[in-house]
């Protein structure tokens, strides 16, 4: 249920939620993916596209996934990362393109500049022993729900962007028939992830000399040494933000999520706090903070939308930054993120839609005759940015 106080209001932040920036769409009543509410799915159709097409994400509310179910999630998680390091690395994502397992700090890298400092666990299948459901039992049965939801809701939002862009409602349902199916035919992926909590020592700035606790908040038994984690190559110059008391962010090269875009259709994100998270809207040149909304989901585009609306729906870039508030970079955020893609063999090409038709120059005519000889799959576009992602 949706809670009446946001993250911000109590925190006094300055956010896009709190200054009203964020449309917020009601997802109540749209029925199912086999008998939806039409009239309700026309009415979402139309703030979607409006949401979509000027801002790049949207908050949904009475999405129909339980809090507790996203709480008993994030549980798992904390349990895993407290695992010692010889059983967590059984299930450590493999550079074998196949985006499954768990990432530990500083394996990944988006932005090409600073190490990430997060724990994330990737789930693209179901069964076999591909999940830590030994040492955490339940784990398998619950995420296995938890996606179900997740599913389900993607495929309610899917019918509503066709009918957005005035097409068949079915015609993205379709594109998407194998997610999370366990056919290596889809690479559509539930992400659990933990932003440890940057602890300071009576203000010393202990963290500068590279030591910071990371857990679950009351648990003490890990210590990350973030100089294992920084190339003293890795200078953002160009980065223009406020630096915080210590210069966390500026100068010891690490962040706890690099800017990018997501890959795919479109992403869901739950988060428990507000915890660094930025974007970058369309048409705007300046970082700022998105905000938290307790029990909605957020919605944004993925760079195959972009794509499949020849940019009309434009690809979010977003990171998330160390805050430079202590409030928030002392306390550890989790967040869910599930990654919806087509399925592998789906040509990703401009759609034929009159909602989309722009004017095209001669020029442009014959740049898209050329193009249209060339054909992308959704798995060749995807792959290609694993390797970028991965390649450190």
């Amino acid at each position: 249920m949706l809670k009446s106080k946001s993250f911000d209001e109590k925190t006094n932040l300055t956010t896009l939620l709190s200054t009203q920036q964020l449309p917020i769409i009601d997802l109540a009543h749209m029925g199912t993916e086999e008998i939806p509410v039409k009239s309700v799915v026309n009415r979402v159709a139309n703030q979607l596209h409006k949401a979509m097409s000027e801002r790049g994400l949207a908050i949904l509310v009475n999405h129909g996934i339980p809090e507790e179910k996203l709480n008993t999630a994030w549980k798992y998680l904390d349990t895993f990362c407290e695992l010692p390091a010889d059983i967590k690395d059984v299930y450590l994502r493999q550079r074998d393109g196949v985006n499954h397992g768990y990432v530990k700090p500083g394996q990944e890298k988006f932005d090409g500049k600073k190490k990430e400092l997060r724990h994330a666990f990737n789930i693209c299948m179901l069964s076999g022993a591909s999940l830590p459901e030994d040492p955490l039992p339940g784990f398998r049965d619950h995420i296995a729900d938890l996606t179900k939801d997740f599913r389900n809701l993607s495929s309610l939002l899917l019918q509503a962007l066709s009918v957005a862009l005035e097409l068949p409602m079915n015609y993205f349902l379709d594109k998407h028939a194998h997610m999370l199916s366990g056919m290596n035919e889809n690479e559509t992926t539930l992400r659990l992830l933990y932003y440890p909590p940057v602890v300071e020592d009576d203000n010393k700035c202990e963290l500068v000399k590279g030591n910071v606790s990371y857990r679950y908040q009351k648990c003490t038994s890990d210590q990350l040494n973030l100089e294992s984690l920084t190339d003293k190559n890795d200078a953002d110059e160009g980065d223009n933000d406020k630096d915080d008391a210590c210069g966390l962010e500026k100068h010891r090269g690490y962040t706890r999520c690099g800017a990018h875009c997501d890959y795919g259709t479109f992403t869901l994100l739950a988060q428990d706090s507000e915890g660094g998270l930025e974007c970058k809207l369309p048409q705007t040149e300046r970082w700022q903070r998105v905000g938290h909304l307790p029990g909605s989901i957020l919605i944004n585009t993925g760079e195959l939308l972009s794509m499949w609306t020849n940019n009309k729906y434009p690809a979010l870039p977003h990171r998330v930054v160390l805050p430079d508030d202590v409030y928030c970079r002392t306390k550890g955020r989790h967040s869910m993120a599930f990654f919806c893609h087509p399925d592998n063999s789906t040509v990703i090409a401009p759609i034929e839609s009159k909602i989309l038709q722009p004017i095209d120059s001669e020029e442009d005519l014959q740049k898209k005759k050329k193009k249209k000889n060339i054909l992308i799959t959704a798995y060749q576009v995807v792959q290609n940015k694993f390797k970028q992602t991965y390649s450190a």
